[in-house]
């Protein structure tokens, strides 16, 4: 799902210059080392920036009657509270407590390898990202979503977006149907493709904690 911008071009500046704050973050990862890709991406500290604290939990309220209607239509009996404090109370019990909003950066050469964010029993099916930069700052860099099929051929797609427009997807998996109306699950896995010149800024908003 794509929405028009939820951030100005302030907003987004104000969020990219969090990078030179680095007591704002709790974890630097450095994907080449972890080969996970090429570029850099850091983790918010507790407590979130007043802008990140406030999209995440506005966002989380739109997504959770909806990842309810998934949960039922997966066939599975989890169900999400409708506010995310309740849900990160959830998190806390199963030892997730560590927050997992966080700013990405590429640079030339970066990647991202197909992944999901799972970081403990409890997961959100949703996630979002929000696009800082504009797209005439960067080439390459598309956002991309990979679906696999149950007995076909995976199904991928690679997505453009202007700053301030945010990207709502599956955090694993989906709920599908076949033709002939029998209820599937498709696996999803996201990355992001090679940034050829500038440099390409997200935040991504991940609504399960780590442990």
């Amino acid at each position: 799902m794509r929405t028009p911008p939820v951030l100005d071009a302030g907003e987004c500046a104000a969020l990219v210059r969090l990078w030179d704050a680095p007591d704002r973050f709790r974890a630097r990862i450095d994907m080449a080392r972890l080969r996970f890709g090429e570029g850099e991406y850091r983790y918010f500290a507790a407590p979130l920036p007043p802008l990140v604290a406030a999209l995440r939990e506005a966002v989380y309220a739109h997504l959770a009657p909806i990842a309810n209607r998934w949960m039922a239509e997966l066939g599975s009996d989890v169900r999400y509270p409708l506010r995310l404090a309740d849900f990160l109370a959830r998190c806390r019990r199963h030892g997730q407590t560590k927050p997992t909003p966080l700013i990405l950066r590429y640079r030339p050469g970066g990647y991202n390898c197909l992944h999901r964010d799972l970081y403990g029993a409890v997961a959100f099916p949703l996630q979002a990202t929000i696009f800082l930069s504009r797209r005439e700052d960067y080439a390459g860099g598309e956002f991309l979503l990979v679906e696999q099929r149950p007995r076909a051929q995976s199904r991928g797609e690679a997505l453009t977006f202007d700053q301030g427009e945010m990207l709502v997807f599956p955090n694993a998996v989906r709920p599908a149907v076949t033709a002939r109306g029998t209820p599937i699950r498709h696996a999803v896995r996201h990355g992001v493709s090679t940034v050829r010149s500038g440099e390409r800024w997200a935040l991504g908003l991940i609504f399960h904690d780590a442990t």
